[in-house]
This record gives structure tokens, sequence and C-alpha cells, in this order.
């Protein structure tokens, strides 16, 4: 195969990352949800180490997407802000994790 010919092929492969998950911010926030049932907004502060307005900011963005839900609860009168990945987040993470493989399999493929 010619260099061009790779070269577009990975491009095509790259031009398939989702935007969205791909930010690093929301990866981490997304890998961290995709192994729970659900998290709420403190745990996910402390794993991801970002700070609450950048948390809330990405989290916004993925609620905007389809990809978390986020709901206000109380527990025992102190508010709590919990967090689910929706099946369109998860089908997605899973989606792009497989884009991903597939990039990186491409690239070290090339000669």
């Amino acid at each position: 195969m010619k260099p061009e010919d790779k070269a577009q092929r990975d491009g095509q492969a790259a031009a398939g990352i989702d935007r969205i998950i791909h930010e690093p911010a929301r990866l981490l926030i997304l890998t961290h949800l995709y192994v729970v049932t659900e998290a709420d907004f403190v745990f996910l502060e402390r794993q991801t180490g970002l700070t609450r307005g950048n948390l809330s900011s990405h989290l916004s963005r993925l609620e905007e997407g389809g990809y978390v839900t986020v709901a206000k609860k109380f527990v025992e009168r102190v508010p709590r802000t919990v967090l689910r990945l929706t099946d369109n987040g998860r089908e997605a993470f899973s989606a792009y994790r497989d884009t991903i493989r597939a990039v990186l399999s491409t690239k070290g493929k090339q000669g």
C-alpha cells in the first residue's frame, strides 16, 4: 500500500473519534462512570481531581450530548447530585474505545 493510501486510511479512522468523549477530562469522567451504576458529584470530583467548576462544565457538556443524566436528590436533608451513564453514553463510550483501538492498530501496522 502506498504511503498516501495509509495516511488516508488513518485519517478516516481518526475522523470517527467522538470529539465530545475525546476531550481528556470528559474521557476521565466517562471512564469512571462506565464501571459504576451511578456516582455522586463529590466522588467524581475526588476521583478525577477536577475542580468543581471544571467538573460541572464537563458534566453539562456530557449531559447535553445525551451521555449522562444528572439528578438532584436529598439524602438526610443534604443535597446530592447523582450522575449516571445513559444507554447512549455507554454505547458511545464502547464505540469510542473500538475507534481508538482501530486507530492504534492501524498506526502499528505502518512500517
